[in-house]
């Protein structure tokens, strides 16, 4: 259940970034261009919204599960071994974090009444955290 749980996680990574960027260009285009702000561009949004917060789910149950997660990060040791560290501390509160921004840019876009501070949320707050999640990502065993 584990292995089929991390490669759903690792397989809906790539969807969380092609999201991401999908949106991060769209919104940029958006403001740049002077558009308006529609029903339609504030559901393009969740192009990377909602497959971002599956992702969260996902690796939450992974973090308990795994022995690379909590369990790792209760046995100390942890913060000693920088792969550890990463798995256990670091890929977990950067990624949360970056939800977070996500979401802020998100609902934050729908209530601006001026269509490019709109857009500007969008591509600044979903740009921030695709960078934050392209920062911590383990490559080594991902790639």
């Amino acid at each position: 259940m584990q292995t089929g749980i991390q490669h759903l996680h690792s397989g809906m990574a790539y969807l969380v970034l092609a999201g991401l960027i999908a949106v991060f260009i769209y919104a940029l285009i958006g403001a740049l261009g002077n558009r308006n702000f529609t029903d339609k561009d504030r559901k393009f949004g969740l192009i990377g919204l909602i497959p971002l917060h599956i992702q969260l789910l996902v690796g939450i149950i992974i973090y308990f599960i795994s022995p690379l997660g909590f369990s790792n990060m209760t046995s100390g040791n942890a913060m000693a071994d920088s792969v550890s560290r990463l798995y256990a501390l670091e890929h977990p509160l950067i990624n949360i974090i970056a939800v977070v921004l996500v979401t802020v840019g998100y609902s934050r876009a729908k209530k601006l009444t001026q269509d490019r501070a709109s857009f500007r949320s969008l591509y600044m707050f979903y740009g921030i955290a695709l960078l934050l999640i392209l920062s911590r990502i383990p490559w080594s065993a991902w790639m």
